[in-house]
């Protein structure tokens, strides 16, 4: 909203120094930043208080976790994604360049997941239940939003100068020319990436702080990434291909940046609220869309790798159960192996925070390494 007023009145801008820093991406950001990290403090207090008269018992704990999550996590309320994603919002529309694709698509994506997040959630309470919405209802929501939010940047999105053929090719990392056309079986990838990004953030969400931070680095690693391949100078010099407009979603990730550290607030153990589906769901496949639409979507797999390695856990118990009948895992996701072999929660979650930020900054290494 802002950035349309400062180009509305761009020829009072040199006359309003607050308004002419607007044409200012890197000011754009910060402001993203700081406005989505004070909503969602900001809502906070009032909202869990709110979640706590509404939800009685809070969320559902698994029977087969471990057996302290029973005694400290039970009556926690969840769904504190609404949180993060009001910061989101608030952030993007007035700071974002409203008149961009790629803006409205990776906002959707976010929104549209939470959607569906937050019915799983208010099923799961409802309930009391840990299963709420069935995987197949799940998939096929999350299908048709993906299939549709990759088919309108491929349709719609601004065409590459250096690279016709961009907006429907896979960059390879490491590769500075070489790019795999896909042709619109590119569309069916793209929703692979964000439904695959999506379910591995929501798996990944299992102890206090464990996702968010991860979600925290990742964010800011697109971030710069967005920023990067966004401008023509940059993308040259780094040997990256150019993605016209793509800047703007830097706005997004710093908004999910400013969101998901008002939300940690609350979320440092002990958590006073839960993300949920909610959250979990929106940020993951936010971080697709954003993959997406910078044309990283290979790098997201890196500096994500958190989030895959946790995905491959439970497809590796499931498939190996089926085959054997046995586990390779005391418990999927992973991080609940490493509970039942005796570390404490803290000591999981600070060392995956470690992880994620070391493969956050090898994603980044990516840029250069052409």
């Amino acid at each position: 909203m802002f950035y349309w007023l400062y180009e509305q009145y761009a020829g009072m801008a040199n006359h309003i120094p607050l308004l002419n820093l607007l044409k200012y991406l890197t000011v754009r950001i910060a402001l993203a930043l700081a406005t989505s990290w004070i909503v969602a403090v900001a809502l906070g207090s009032r909202f869990i208080r709110w979640m706590r008269s509404k939800q009685g018992k809070g969320q559902p704990i698994r029977e087969d976790g471990p057996a302290g999550h029973l005694l400290t996590k039970k009556g926690t309320p969840t769904m504190g994604g609404l949180m993060i994603l009001a910061g989101i919002l608030v952030a993007t529309l007035l700071w974002a360049d409203l008149s961009n694709p790629a803006v409205w698509v990776v906002l959707g994506v976010t929104l549209a997941f939470g959607g569906l997040g937050f019915i799983d959630d208010y099923a799961k309470v409802t309930k009391q239940s840990s299963a709420g919405l069935s995987s197949i209802q799940k998939l096929i929501a999350q299908t048709v939003v993906a299939v549709i939010a990759v088919w309108a940047l491929v349709a719609f999105g601004p065409q590459s100068p250096t690279s016709p053929e961009l907006h429907t090719s896979l960059a390879v990392p490491v590769f500075k020319n070489f790019l795999l056309n896909l042709g619109w079986f590119y569309v069916v990838f793209g929703a692979v990436v964000i439904i695959g990004a999506s379910n591995a953030v929501n798996l990944t969400d299992g102890l206090d702080g464990l996702a968010i931070v991860p979600v925290i680095f990742a964010a800011g690693a697109f971030a710069l990434i967005s920023y990067l391949v966004g401008n023509y100078v940059f993308a040259g010099y780094l040997n990256v291909h150019f993605v016209p407009r793509v800047g703007d979603v830097a706005v997004i990730c710093a908004a999910i940046i400013g969101g998901g550290m008002g939300f940690l607030w609350y979320n440092a153990p002990p958590a006073k609220i839960f993300m949920g589906d909610t959250g979990s769901l929106a940020l993951g496949g936010g971080l697709g869309a954003v993959a997406v639409t910078t044309k990283h979507e290979i790098v997201l797999a890196i500096v994500g790798g958190l989030f895959v390695v946790e995905a491959l856990s439970v497809m590796i118990q499931v498939g190996y159960f089926k085959l054997t009948g046995k586990r390779v895992f005391l418990m999927a996701p992973i991080h609940h192996h490493f509970e039942k072999l005796g570390w404490a929660e803290s000591t999981v979650v600070i060392r995956f925070w470690i992880i994620a930020a070391l493969l956050a900054m090898i994603g980044l290494a990516t840029l250069k390494l052409r």
